[in-house]
């Protein structure tokens, strides 16, 4: 018996994979194709698609706690309820689910609604599972880094309200956590969400200054122009995607993504660690970037 990850080669997933293996469980992580990561020792790999119910259930067979964590895609829904059902009906009765902090409240939020769909799915039929809901990624950033390094700003439209942003580590520790707890319990466990978020509030203004403290120069927050930051990302990515992240954005400037009461303690209880910062995740950026 095994434990499935599905989403194996982004960020996240093969840093559970990697977090897996290290803890010396049996992994086998989702590949479309084969050859296409580097799996750590001992980590096999299984050809499938979300797409393709018989691959799935191939997948699938003989898994016992399953990690799911769907891209952003214009079928995510579809995908990641058939990726369930799956599993549902293969009595695979131990489950990890990535979802995202505020999938209830962000209604007009293509991506978000459709992981709201998937925790509703999970709620009505009562499948053991522990529903993970991140805040924003700090390593969202990283992509931005050259522009505030190379023009002085902050360009993430986020707003004033601000974010509980979270490092993907940490992010990945408690998901391996999660798995681990549940794989290795004699019988299904009760369901669980999960917030999973970082120490402090950030927000446009005060990233621009953590930014202006590593790089030792003035850092500006470029506004709010959520219109500038879709067409920005409609460059290099489909129109759909750019919307999407743009009423995000528009979200987030109005709600923020806050934690609840109590919720950085219960991830630093179950860690046994504090959780990253957000100056020390910049610093570590800035360090590992050789100079112009």
């Amino acid at each position: 018996m095994s434990i499935l990850v599905i989403g194996a080669t982004g960020t996240i997933g093969s840093l559970v994979v990697q977090g897996l293996a290290h803890q010396g469980a049996d992994v086998t992580a989702l590949v479309r194709k084969t050859g296409t990561l580097s799996l750590p020792a001992g980590v096999k790999g299984a050809v499938a698609d979300l797409t393709d119910v018989a691959s799935m259930r191939r997948a699938m067979a003989g898994v016992r706690t399953l990690f799911l964590l769907n891209a952003l895609a214009a079928d995510e829904v579809t995908q990641s309820l058939q990726a369930l059902n799956v599993a549902r009906e293969l009595g695979i009765q131990r489950i990890v689910y990535l979802s995202v902090i505020n999938a209830d409240l962000y209604t007009d939020v293509p991506h978000f609604a459709g992981k709201y769909t998937v925790e509703r799915m999970i709620e009505s039929l009562d499948l053991p599972a522990t529903i993970l809901r991140p805040a924003y990624f700090m390593q969202n950033d990283v992509q931005i880094q050259p522009v505030v390094e190379g023009y002085g700003v902050f360009p993430m439209p986020i707003g004033a309200v601000g974010c509980a942003m979270v490092d993907a580590r940490d992010i990945a520790d408690v998901a391996v956590a999660e798995l681990l707890r549940r794989d290795r319990a004699p019988a299904p466990l009760p369901r669980l969400t999960l917030e999973v978020v970082g120490p402090e509030v950030i927000n446009g203004p005060r990233a621009a200054a953590v930014w202006s403290q590593a790089l030792g120069r003035d850092i500006h927050y470029a506004g709010d122009d959520v219109q500038a930051f879709e067409a920005q990302l409609a460059q290099n990515a489909p129109g759909w995607m750019a919307y999407d992240l743009r009423l995000m954005m528009s979200r987030i400037q109005q709600i923020g993504q806050l934690a609840a009461d109590g919720a950085v303690q219960t991830l630093e209880q179950r860690l046994g660690r504090p959780l990253r910062t957000y100056a020390a995740f910049v610093a570590e950026r800035v360090a590992a970037t050789p100079a112009a």
